[in-house]
């Protein structure tokens, strides 16, 4: 009969003796190219300042020196590990990890937890641009053009907790209408003259219901509650205008949440619900995310920002601003898609001495041979330069008839001439040219048809067809890398302040492979790839 075996949590207990083996250094155990140790090299020469002053100089050092605990993170995120819990295994089961922690207890997920959101949050985007100016100095940047994109990725927040801006908009103006008549019934009972204005209605509000409560306390008002009591008026009229003045702050602070946007998430306030492209459900269903922009050079990615707008178009002058800022240069050609093209974008570049690259929106739509048929189109037309006028398919004259201005929502101003025909009754092609009753107009903005075709003559070059097959490459290529590669399809962390911390030890880790990469295959100083020829 066998005796029972006993277990203890300790297991060393057991007594099975164990071999002492060699070596004892991990040294020898981690490969004398493996990216670990560049990625030690690379970061050990930081300036890490900021990242020591955001620790107190009072109480109890750190568990693990900061900058120790920067490259474990850093390394975590470019192997694809973004779990505080999976980063603790890590440290005590990886080798790569354990060298990294050169003797040192390993960290456990809370600590981790605080060090990425508390204490690194203010001096990664410092780090991560120190990286990018070392880059810069090593001559791996081509500093020629950036290669500019954007995608949505999805935030740490429920899908169904939205808050749109309309709905909000309209209970309000509903809700104004109740309180307007409400207003008309107490100037009635109290021979008052309240006044509720749209503009100052919360202000309105606290008026009324600090005079009903003064007028309650004067009159020694009974207050009941409970079934079977009966309020008295004054009890109803204060409870109605407090329930009023509770709702009105609730959309207050709705609309100071809102900002320039249409809606925002209750579980992540700085989330906006967008468009996925990755929608498996195919019902094209909105989701909280975040429009995350990212600049590239010579395959690195020279910068990145989070963004809440939901189109590109309004992201790229505060995204160059950010870049020239942080970077310390400026880039003398700036290569994106047709989503960025605007009158705004095209003078900001032209202002400050950078040549655009920028696909026209009407690209893909001038090689059709339907868009080149179709009459009613402006570039289809004839020009007259001297006279300022066009000639349409009938040859009928449309001169400018008035110049109007518009603001866009940055206060950009723009002029739009506006062009009509002579006449076009009894034209034949009228139905073909223009849905209107009366004669054809044609709004056109000058300066920004001359920037369009500038930006047209620069994509159409020999460099600019070389910067365009570099840009799907590049920029689009690391979104690849990103999303699919990597696994990152959704934020783990919620505020933008924290997104965009994620999105920078991302960039990190990618940058910190893609040198890697380059020093194994030879291909340190490579800047563009060439164009295949047949």
């Amino acid at each position: 009969m066998t005796s029972k075996l006993k277990y203890h949590k300790n297991y060393t207990e057991f007594g099975e003796p164990y071999q002492l083996v060699l070596p004892l250094s991990l040294e020898g155990l981690v490969p004398d190219d493996d990216s670990v140790r560049l990625l030690s090299h690379e970061l050990e020469g930081l300036d890490y300042t900021l990242l020591y002053q955001a620790y107190s100089a009072k109480g109890r050092n750190p568990a693990l020196d900061p900058k120790t605990m920067f490259k474990i993170l850093t390394y975590a995120y470019s192997q694809n590990i973004y779990s505080t819990r999976k980063i603790e295994t890590a440290c005590r089961r990886d080798i790569n990890f354990m060298w990294l922690l050169a003797g040192h207890k390993a960290p456990d997920h809370s600590t981790i937890a605080r060090f990425r959101t508390g204490f690194l949050a203010q001096a990664c985007e410092d780090l991560f641009y120190q990286m990018v100016r070392h880059l810069a100095s090593m001559g791996e940047l081509s500093k020629e053009t950036v290669f500019i994109d954007g995608t949505k990725l999805e935030a740490c927040a429920n899908k169904y907790t939205f808050v749109w801006k309309k709905s909000v908009g309209k209970w309000e103006e509903k809700m104004f209408t109740k309180m307007a008549a409400a207003v008309e019934m107490l100037n009635r009972e109290y021979m008052q003259s309240f006044v509720l204005l749209k503009e100052t209605r919360t202000a309105g509000l606290r008026g009324i219901v600090d005079y009903l409560e003064d007028y309650c306390m004067e009159h020694a008002v009974a207050f009941v509650h409970g079934r079977g009591k009966r309020k008295s008026v004054h009890q109803r009229y204060l409870e109605l205008f407090r329930r009023f003045l509770d709702r009105q702050l609730l959309y207050d602070l709705h609309h100071s949440r809102f900002g320039d946007r249409n809606s925002y998430s209750k579980t992540d306030l700085d989330a906006t619900f967008m468009h996925m492209k990755d929608d498996h459900m195919r019902n094209a269903q909105l989701k909280p995310g975040y429009n995350v922009q990212i600049g590239v050079d010579s395959e690195y990615i020279v910068a990145a920002d989070i963004f809440q707008d939901r189109t590109d178009v309004w992201t790229m002058i505060p995204f160059l601003r950010h870049m020239e800022k942080q970077t310390g240069f400026r880039y003398p050609g700036v290569t994106a898609d047709s989503g960025y093209e605007s009158e705004e974008i095209y003078e900001y570049l032209r202002q400050h001495g950078q040549r655009a690259y920028i696909k026209p929106q009407t690209y893909e739509k001038w090689k059709k041979r339907s868009f080149k048929q179709d009459i009613s189109k402006r570039e289809n037309m004839g020009y007259d330069a001297k006279n300022d006028a066009y000639t349409c398919h009938a040859g009928r004259t449309l001169y400018p008839v008035y110049v109007k201005k518009q603001k866009n929502r940055n206060g950009y101003e723009s002029e739009v001439t506006v062009y009509e025909c002579t006449d076009c009754g009894g034209c034949p092609c009228k139905n073909k040219c223009t849905k209107a009753k009366g004669n054809k107009k044609l709004q056109v903005s000058k300066n920004f048809i001359e920037h369009r075709q500038a930006s047209y003559e620069n994509i159409m070059s020999e460099t600019g067809i070389r910067y365009r097959m570099n840009r799907s490459i590049q920029v689009e290529g690391a979104f690849g890398v990103l999303k699919n590669d990597y696994g990152f399809q959704r934020f783990l962390l919620r505020g933008k302040t924290k997104v965009k911390l994620e999105i920078l030890l991302l960039c990190f880790g990618y940058n910190i492979n893609k040198l890697h990469v380059k020093i194994q295959n030879d291909r340190l100083g490579s800047h563009l790839f060439d164009a295949k020829t047949a």
